[in-house]
């Protein structure tokens, strides 16, 4: 997408906005969910999203407007040789090692720029969490880790309540991926087939970079309509990725399979059931008794 004649300019700022940039991921931007809220209940109608706009859009009714970071008017943020507008505060959610963005925003942020770190270091290691702002042991979910951030900066956290919706339809969300532990798609498909078998309202919704065909499939281009699409409700069965983040923001039950990163830590928000890979029984019919045992329950 790209920014409108309508809008302000990429990159001019009226003076009072407060730029929020989120340079992640899908799945890292609807775990950041709360933290839109936290800044808009603190600043009002002032927010301005810059980061992939594709995601930030998902969430469009936090921010007054949106705009993409691979427009060149941005390139001054990122680069000690260009000067840019300033903002009335610069927001930042993702990670500064050495601290040199901080740094380099002061000349843009008549505030002092809000840096909000994404996740822990460590956060991508299978071990519990343990980095200051947890108890020893305990394992710190990224929203949780986020939001405890945001009192030392003396805005008041606000979580973001997700309302269940309807479980009785299925959605089933295979992938190929570089992990060989990676629940195969070819156990989504006989996994569809024994939920249909059962009487199941089950369907294979099909991410774009997926090279199989896969008969009867689903399959959405555009994120607006997988949103829409999840406003009915269901069950989403998938390996951990960004599209099970989405769903569970979406208010489905997610069923998500882990083989690596720690579920307790990167689980999708909502109604949630977090299955490991090696740890946990994650073959097919194990998974259809809890899909079915799920979708009997209704709501």
């Amino acid at each position: 997408m790209r920014d409108t004649g309508s809008q302000p300019l990429a990159g001019l700022s009226t003076g009072d906005e407060v730029l929020v940039v989120h340079l992640g991921g899908l799945g890292d931007v609807c775990l950041s969910e709360s933290i839109f809220l936290s800044l808009r209940r603190h600043f009002g109608d002032r927010l301005v999203g810059l980061g992939n706009r594709r995601f930030l859009d998902i969430f469009r009714s936090y921010f007054a407007r949106t705009h993409g970071v691979e427009s060149r008017h941005w390139l001054y943020l990122f680069s000690e040789k260009l000067t840019g507008p300033r903002w009335g505060r610069i927001v930042f959610i993702g990670k500064d090692r050495n601290g040199s963005i901080r740094a380099r925003w002061k000349a843009h942020s008549t505030g002092e720029p809000v840096f909000i770190e994404m996740y822990p270091d460590g956060a991508f290691d299978s071990r519990p969490l343990n980095d200051g702002t947890a108890a020893a042991g305990e394992a710190v979910h990224i929203e949780d880790y986020q939001l405890r951030q945001l009192s030392a900066v003396r805005i008041e956290p606000a979580r973001k309540e997700i309302v269940p919706k309807g479980a009785r339809r299925v959605i089933l969300y295979p992938e190929e991926g570089l992990s060989k532990d990676k629940w195969p798609v070819e156990n989504f498909v006989a996994l569809r087939q024994m939920l249909g078998e059962a009487g199941v309202d089950v369907c294979l919704m099909r991410p774009p970079e997926l090279s199989l065909s896969l008969k009867g499939s689903l399959f959405f281009q555009d994120l607006a309509d997988v949103k829409e699409f999840f406003g009915s409700g269901g069950v989403f069965v998938s390996n951990d990725s960004g599209m099970a983040h989405l769903a569970g923001a979406s208010g489905l039950t997610t069923i998500t399979i882990f083989t690596g990163f720690d579920p307790a830590v990167w689980h999708p928000r909502g109604r949630n059931i977090s299955l490991r890979t090696r740890v946990d029984k994650v073959d097919i019919e194990s998974l259809a008794g809890i899909v079915v045992g799920i979708t009997k329950c209704g709501d």
